[in-house]
């Protein structure tokens, strides 16, 4: 069963924009925050199972680091059209939840007291406590950043 944030007990409040935020850095603008602070969720596969990984803004994933936090021999960045068949979202609107998928937290979103996150699609955001994240949607922390 996939569940919505509220349902994981996550107290969040979506935010809707007028404009979308495709980048890290017009997210981090629209919102007013660094782009640290922006948990981009990201579909890899990994040994050909899509798993998310939620990632700080600030950096890019290293997928030597996410093939050995996830015990995968090979790993890619999955396609469009394979983030919309995996999470019903497409890129640039992937949620840390509601797709049921395995997920990945990046170690250093930990840094931050509050973290903002796609919620389903390029126009809208949420805040969060990125333990709190961590905690509700059983994310394993690891460190993925290059």
């Amino acid at each position: 069963m996939i569940l919505t944030a509220r349902q994981l007990g996550l107290d969040v409040e979506v935010q809707r924009l007028e404009s979308p935020t495709h980048t890290v850095s017009d997210a981090a603008k629209a919102v007013g925050c660094g782009e640290g602070q922006i948990a981009k969720s990201i579909v890899f596969v990994c040994d050909g199972e899509p798993i998310v990984c939620v990632a700080s803004g600030g950096h890019r994933v290293d997928e030597d680091k996410l093939a050995d936090a996830y015990d995968c021999a090979e790993v890619r960045q999955a396609s469009a059209h394979e983030v919309r068949a995996a999470t019903g979202c497409v890129v640039g609107g992937v949620p840390p939840v509601g797709h049921g998928l395995p997920v990945l937290l990046d170690e250093e979103l930990l840094d931050n007291e509050l973290v903002w996150a796609a919620a389903g699609d390029p126009h809208s955001l949420f805040c969060v406590n990125p333990r709190e994240l961590a905690e509700h949607t059983g994310a394993r922390i690891v460190p993925l950043g290059s």
